[in-house]
């Protein structure tokens, strides 16, 4: 599975795990890990320690997923589809849905 095809801000879709079905904005990607942290997804509680700057507690926060548990949302089709890339004749390298042929654009 291919890391490159996941940019910051895309819009994906959770395909399994117990969050799925839900889709997100892509906060951070971890490339070394195939992992990325999507917005409101896979929340886990860590346990903090007050100190002198925070009160302490439990926080929620957001943790990372694989690559291969989440599909990239077409705007046009509005479904997680599959991805090619391609190149214009101005050079620039783009992201093309398999099932529509559209562009699709960060964000």
């Amino acid at each position: 599975m291919s890391l490159n095809k996941f940019k910051k801000g895309d819009m994906v879709k959770v395909l399994s795990g117990k969050d799925k079905g839900k889709t997100g904005k892509v906060l951070k990607t971890i490339p070394d890990r195939e992992r990325i942290v999507i917005e409101k997804i896979n929340i886990v509680k860590r346990h903090r320690r007050p100190d002198q700057k925070s009160k302490g507690g439990v926080l929620e926060k957001e943790s990372s997923i694989h690559v291969s548990q989440v599909g990239l949302m077409c705007s046009k089709c509005n479904t997680p589809v599959r991805i090619r890339s391609k190149k214009l004749e101005d050079g620039k390298k783009v992201r093309i849905c398999v099932k529509c042929g559209d562009v699709i654009n960060v964000g």
